[in-house]
């Protein structure tokens, strides 16, 4: 069957279509026999009970510099001219991504919505991954430096400190083990985010590298390992970190087995964990998960395909 769908992602031109996760989707749409259309999240719209958006089909094509075609744009109806919308844009996950889960959640029941807005705004990926404490390393969440210090002596050693609703490794720091710069952080952070802020100990394991682990409707699709570049204790790959082929630890299977069922639950589809060292759970990525193209590439996998084939299963179990 085919199906109209739309994706509300950031602008086309500036993706990179060896890496970016919602080009290999709206490709595999395409081959699948769906229609594209791209929409820009401040283009939504809501009238007397209808949500509409400002799009224009496209076609994507896997050719540098010439990637996609784009005809006219027109005020479409998310329920009337849509059958899938995929939430695809970039965080910062801040008010305005929060109000595009309140207006796409009226959705519900009528077109499905991928990943659930409900509950992608419910779950931010250094919130939700409290529910699974048990995998994690200790954790702090707090804005007053006397919590900090108390934290830290209870930890000692260096520190890490990240944005709360950060993304991509940004802002990520390193504090030494005698806090030298705590208080100037704390202060650069406070005046950056109105939000408490998150700290671990530093894990030394991080140089075995920090796992990417895609799950598809609550199965793992695939997985890859990121080590830290020269230089750097961040292994995101956006921070100079690079890939390698991996396989799950004991630990790692028994993470997915922990998750799956509750992310299934949520229509949570395409979700992507962070596992540092093979047993460390960091985050759980909802809001615009990434890494499937170098899954793919290392592993000979086809993950774009799984998740399609879970959101037609989801879209064919909608209410007539």
């Amino acid at each position: 069957m085919s199906l109209r769908v739309a994706v509300q992602m950031d602008p086309l031109e500036t993706i990179n279509i060896d890496g970016d996760s919602s080009f290999a989707l709206m490709l595999a749409a395409q081959t699948r026999g769906h229609s594209v259309m791209h929409y820009k999240v401040e283009s939504l719209a809501y009238e007397s009970g209808r949500l509409t958006a400002w799009a224009a089909p496209v076609t994507v094509k896997r050719v540098a510099g010439d990637h996609f075609t784009r005809d006219g744009h027109r005020r479409i109806d998310l329920v009337k001219d849509v059958d899938i919308v995929l939430m695809r844009q970039d965080p910062p996950f801040d008010l305005s991504y929060i109000t595009a889960t309140h207006l796409l959640e009226r959705l519900e029941g009528q077109t499905l919505v991928v990943n659930d807005p409900a509950s992608v705004r419910n779950a931010p990926e250094k919130i939700f991954v409290l529910d699974f404490a048990q995998y994690m390393p200790p954790t702090l969440i707090a804005r007053r430096i006397e919590d900090v210090k108390d934290f830290h002596a209870r930890h000692p050693g260096d520190l890490v400190m990240k944005p709360l609703h950060g993304n991509g490794g940004k802002a990520v720091v390193r504090i030494p083990a005698d806090g030298s710069n705590l208080g100037a952080l704390i202060e650069l952070f406070d005046s950056a985010w109105v939000e408490p802020h998150m700290f671990q100990p530093f894990l030394s394991d991080i140089s075995l590298g920090d796992k990417r682990i895609v799950l598809v409707d609550g199965e793992v699709a695939g997985a890859i390992n990121r080590r830290p570049g020269e230089g750097e204790f961040r292994s995101n790959l956006a921070q100079g970190g690079y890939a390698e082929a991996t396989a799950l630890t004991t630990r790692e299977e028994e993470i997915c087995a922990a998750l799956g069922p509750a992310l299934k639950e949520r229509g949570l589809v395409f979700v992507g964990i962070d596992v540092i060292g093979g047993q460390w759970l960091t985050e759980i990525n909802v809001t615009s998960p990434t890494g499937i193209q170098s899954i793919d590439r290392f592993n000979g996998t086809d993950t774009p395909a799984l998740i399609w084939e879970a959101i037609e299963r989801r879209h064919a179990a909608l209410p007539c």
